[in-house]
């Protein structure tokens, strides 16, 4: 009752969330409007969060590695190729990929906390490598500047904040829509039979290493994406951009917004960051602090955060399973 109860809660806060990111363009200042782009584009990337946490049982902390990597790709794209928004999305998106394929010998073997460690270790060394690699990011002083991006050849730059930010809400909608519709076929299946029951998969021929390849690949692509948006959003990018403490948001906004939950996801990191932008005006200096007992909060009160999916053990042989039992989620009739 109670876990239904506090979907019902999400669901009506996520739609009224939604409703007022559709109007927001016409109903708030410039600046409010500009910010919203770039946490649309934060959002982005908590979906590949929720895909690896929530979906497929990997918890991470290292999405912006994937994300500063398709950031600053889209600006050497739109300074020197193209300054089309789709070849930039395409190219980004590809070095996120490329990226997390680079990870995946670190990646692929581990689970749980170690998984956690390492991924927070690889998002710091992107940070690390962003701050030194002067001559492609500018180093600690960033890349201002950056020329406006055109939605689609033949039509003229987006030269104000609102067009950015509805051309990063469109974006953001469709890649998103595209999670989903993937999720609900075979793929969101082995990914959630894996999460609930590895072994399991394993004894039944399945390619759970594949599986796990596959997942954070994917991931990095969306993050390598809003690496992309982040830059035609606020014509300006650095290392900081792309710090602990934006993983820690990213963590805590799907964790509010429901860890196996992609549209959740989205809207967790919208209000997690609208709240930490709200929460330095008021209180400042005590914002991080606020939003880590928030965080410690969300982790013991929400049941999604704490209380992960298991699937029951399987009856012994003979045993009938036990009444309201659900069928085993783990695909059959595909071997290795």
């Amino acid at each position: 009752m109670r876990d239904r109860a506090v979907r019902a809660l999400r669901g009506l806060v996520g739609a009224a969330v939604l409703a007022g990111l559709v109007v927001a363009p016409w109903a708030v200042d410039d600046y409010t409007v500009a910010l919203l782009a770039r946490t649309l584009a934060l959002g982005l990337v908590a979906v590949g969060v929720a895909l690896l946490t929530g979906v497929a049982g990997l918890p991470t902390l290292g999405q912006t590695a994937p994300y500063a990597a398709g950031a600053y790709t889209g600006v050497v794209v739109g300074g020197q190729l193209s300054d089309v928004g789709p070849v930039q999305l395409v190219v980004a998106a590809a070095a996120g990929a490329a990226l997390a394929v680079a990870t995946l010998p670190l990646v692929v073997p581990a689970r749980g906390v170690v998984l956690l460690m390492i991924t927070l270790a690889v998002g710091e060394l992107a940070v690390v490598l962003a701050g030194r690699w002067t001559a492609v990011t500018g180093g600690t002083d960033g890349l201002a500047g950056i020329a406006p991006t055109r939605p689609l050849w033949g039509l003229p730059p987006l030269a104000t904040d609102r067009a950015r930010y509805l051309y990063t809400l469109v974006v953001v909608a469709v890649l998103a829509g595209l999670v989903l519709l993937v999720l609900r076929t075979r793929v969101g299946l082995l990914l959630r039979a894996g999460r609930d029951d590895e072994a399991r998969l394993r004894a039944g021929g399945h390619r759970v290493s594949a599986h796990v390849a596959g997942v954070h690949v994917a991931a990095g692509a969306i993050a390598g994406a809003a690496g992309s948006l982040l830059v035609t959003a606020q014509q300006y990018v650095s290392p900081a951009d792309f710090g602990f403490d934006t993983s820690a948001l990213l963590l805590l906004g799907v964790v509010v917004g429901g860890t196996a939950s992609v549209g959740g996801a989205l809207v967790g990191a919208v209000l997690v960051v609208a709240a930490r932008d709200w929460l330095f005006g008021a209180l400042p200096g005590q914002a991080p602090l606020v939003l880590g007992l928030a965080f410690v909060a969300a982790a013991y009160l929400l049941p999604t955060a704490r209380r992960p999916r298991r699937r029951p053990a399987a009856p012994a042989p003979g045993e009938r399973p036990a009444a309201g039992t659900p069928r085993s989620t783990v695909p059959t009739g595909v071997g290795a």
